[in-house]
């Protein structure tokens, strides 16, 4: 049994507690235990004359303390695990996800500029942690209501049909299975096509549009059929869609639970941790709460 924790990252922001609702949330359909993260970025125990007294006690810690009075009145998983850490969270917030299951956190925190719409902090978790990262957006971001929840709603997830990543596409169907949500696959295809001729070259045939998205749906429905096979009480359905595949997952968070996306892989020539630009743009402009997932360990 996998007895990782779900781990929520808090900072007393309001930010943090849509953020520990959705990992409360996540904890229970998963029956995981909840580990609560606070780092402390510039508290005075870490000056050197104090270092040796070691870590400060996480009852002592009044952000903690508002989550239990919080909690108190939800009524949390069988577990719940305090941990008030110290020091950068850029660094240790990816370092908590080296034992979890997954790791929440808001797409903004008290610190850095209010204007921005994705925190470093947040960034930094998503493109270093070791295990998915769902960034949870304030309410009203692309101009609704609010976060998307509810029944009926579906999981999107984003497929690249020319260099799919497995774990992503396996997160997506599991996380539909525990939502009892449909999931809606999108896989965006390059249109209209880009062609560069140097000076005296003949143009190339023209391609047709549909034989391209026949293409796309045929790839898209190989790679997904061991997924389906997997989890056949999960409706998945897939829109092969012209055009630039930020945009239409943006589009589709407007009415989805969750948005998931792969992490870029690392290269041979860039062996640092990085995330694509698709990624990139989904976790600044999306509605709903979104997943990044690192590819699998083989991969990476």
């Amino acid at each position: 049994m996998n007895n990782q924790p779900v781990v929520a990252a808090v900072d007393g922001s309001d930010d943090s507690l849509r953020a520990l609702e959705w990992a409360l949330d996540a904890a229970r359909r998963r029956e995981a235990p909840l580990r609560i993260v606070h780092v402390r970025q510039y508290a005075p125990w870490t000056q050197p004359e104090v270092l040796a007294a070691g870590p400060p006690d996480p009852d002592a810690d009044p952000v903690l303390d508002q989550v239990r009075d919080h909690l108190a009145q939800r009524g949390g998983p069988p577990a719940v695990e305090y941990v008030a850490l110290e020091g950068a969270p850029g660094v240790l917030l990816p370092e908590a996800g080296a034992t979890a299951r997954l790791l929440v956190l808001g797409s903004r925190g008290r610190g850095g500029f209010a204007s921005l719409l994705l925190g470093s902090n947040s960034l930094a978790a998503a493109r270093d942690a070791e295990c998915p990262v769902v960034v949870v957006p304030r309410p009203g971001r692309g101009g609704g209501e609010g976060t998307p929840a509810g029944p009926g709603r579906p999981v999107v997830v984003g497929l690249n049909a020319d260099s799919p990543d497995e774990a992503t596409l396996a997160f997506a169907f599991a996380e539909a299975a525990l939502r009892g949500a449909r999931l809606r696959i999108l896989a965006a295809y390059p249109w209209p096509l880009q062609t560069w001729m140097l000076p005296g070259e003949m143009p190339p045939p023209q391609v047709d549009q549909d034989a391209v998205e026949h293409e796309t749906r045929i790839l898209a429905d190989g790679f997904l059929a061991p997924h389906r096979e997997r989890h056949p009480e999960v409706t998945a359905g897939t829109d092969v869609l012209p055009g630039d595949a930020a945009g239409h997952l943006v589009e589709a968070s407007q009415d989805a639970e969750l948005v998931v996306v792969g992490r870029h892989r690392r290269r041979l020539l860039a062996p640092a941790r990085m995330m694509g630009s698709v990624t990139q743009a989904v976790l600044l402009h999306a509605v709903s709460p979104v997943a990044v997932v690192p590819p699998a360990p083989a991969e990476d």
